[in-house]
């Protein structure tokens, strides 16, 4: 069962939202949050696998309280999935930059919105809309020319699949490229998050991109 908190200062949309996930197999959610202050008492209590978070909520906004709610709890945090109505939202750079683990329109069909839990859940795979890509690559132009030298900490196949990585390959679609076992690809992918500081795949992405690393 994958325990949820969802956090939005609309109450229509939290009622809405409860129900499209309890409708879905393998879902609870077991607690709601009207902002970000609220959210981290919530998941002191609830200790939930992901959170549902809002960016623009009053007394604490979603990027600080993201960045609060993956300090704060032990190992594991809890994955933060950013949800908003803005197509091109600057905002979801920081909190991806604060530790989100994905970033969802509030308008997405709920099979989608389940597969994004799922996919966060088990590590595979960086669900982010093309959304996020138009913001990365626009992040990336204040840099003149890529800084290959941040990855320097990485062994040459680090380096290899931490640029399919940063073209949001799943950890399966790497093995099959580079013809290795996906369990393989999972190690490299801690060692190469850890060497570069970073907490999640889609970290990654908007590191690379912010560096030039990729097109």
């Amino acid at each position: 069962m994958i325990r949820i908190v969802v956090v939005d200062d609309q109450a229509l949309f939290v009622d809405g939202m409860r129900m499209i996930l309890e409708a879905q197999e393998g879902f609870e959610v077991v607690g709601t949050a009207a902002d970000g202050a609220d959210a981290l008492a919530v998941c002191r209590e609830t200790r939930p696998d992901v959170v549902l978070m809002d960016i623009r909520m009053p007394v604490v906004d979603g990027i600080a309280a993201t960045r609060l709610i993956r300090s704060e709890h032990p190992e594991p945090p809890p994955h933060v999935v950013v949800l908003t109505t803005v197509r091109h939202d600057r905002a979801v750079l920081d909190a991806i930059r604060a530790g989100a683990s994905g970033f969802l329109l509030k308008d997405a069909r709920p099979e989608f919105l389940a597969q994004a839990i799922r996919a966060v859940v088990d590590g595979q795979q960086v669900i982010a809309p093309a959304e996020t890509f138009d913001l990365l690559r626009a992040a990336a132009i204040v840099r003149p020319q890529p800084e290959w030298s941040v990855l320097a900490a990485l062994t040459e196949r680090e380096r290899e699949l931490f640029a399919l990585a940063a073209k949001g390959r799943s950890n399966a679609e790497i093995g099959a490229e580079l013809y290795v076992a996906e369990t393989t690809v999972k190690t490299h992918m801690r060692a190469i998050l850890s060497k570069l500081g970073l907490a999640s795949r889609i970290q990654l992405i908007a590191f690379a991109y912010e560096h030039r690393l990729v097109q």
